[in-house]
């Protein structure tokens, strides 16, 4: 839906009211956080203003646009898809530049890594469906740091024909490493919200990942 109004808005305010006017309602920005006109100003409460950022002032004047629209226009979805697939992107790029990257992995080498030292040796299908990826997917994610000297394969003791992926011990090593500079950056990301605040939206994705569609991946 982001597509259908691709429109950086008007220099003269983030918020194109689809009220129309000083006297319409007051605007809901792009992080739920309510604007309200005063004189020729905007004030905004508890929050950084969406004019800081040109990603959060697209995203508000295309959900007031949406406002405007019949059905099937959605401006909530929109919003709450827009905010969690640039928040998505947004945190992705930033561990892997400053992180990942520099020790020549990915995001997704590092979390398959990170679940390898949490579980302990895991067999490959069972990798690939706790990290929703194909199997193919994670065969050359497992064939990148096996290279690497970061994972191993071991025989199964009970099952001759199957393999476990398992961390060597400079896996191991870097893993830690990884995981220490991550959570120190990850905090940082987080530190707006209150512990509270954090629990609560932890509770509402869960809520969201356990009833994605049937279909979805």
């Amino acid at each position: 839906m982001e597509s259908a109004e691709a429109v950086e808005p008007p220099d003269g305010g983030p918020h194109a009211r689809a009220g129309g006017g000083p006297s319409g309602p007051a605007a809901v920005g792009a992080g739920g956080t309510r604007t309200e006109r005063a004189g020729a100003g905007e004030t905004r409460t508890g929050e950084a203003r969406t004019g800081d950022r040109p990603d959060l002032r697209y995203a508000a004047y295309a959900r007031e646009r949406l406002a405007a629209m019949p059905p099937p226009a959605d401006p909530e979805a929109f919003e709450l898809a827009y905010s969690l697939l640039q928040l998505a992107y947004l945190l992705v790029t930033d561990l892997e530049t400053r992180i990942h990257r520099p020790r020549g992995w990915t995001l997704a080498g590092f979390r398959l890594m990170f679940k390898l030292w949490l579980l302990g040796p895991t067999q490959p299908a069972r990798l690939a469906e706790i990290s929703t990826m194909s199997r193919s997917a994670m065969t050359n994610a497992v064939n990148t740091l096996e290279r690497d000297g970061l994972v191993e394969r071991r025989p199964v003791p009970d099952d001759r024909r199957a393999v476990e992926i398992a961390l060597t011990a400079r896996g191991e090593t870097a893993v830690r490493e990884a995981f220490a500079e991550q959570t120190r950056r990850e905090r940082e990301w987080f530190s707006p919200l209150e512990a509270e605040e954090r629990a609560g939206l932890t509770g509402l994705l869960t809520r969201i990942l356990a009833a994605r569609p049937d279909d979805a991946p």
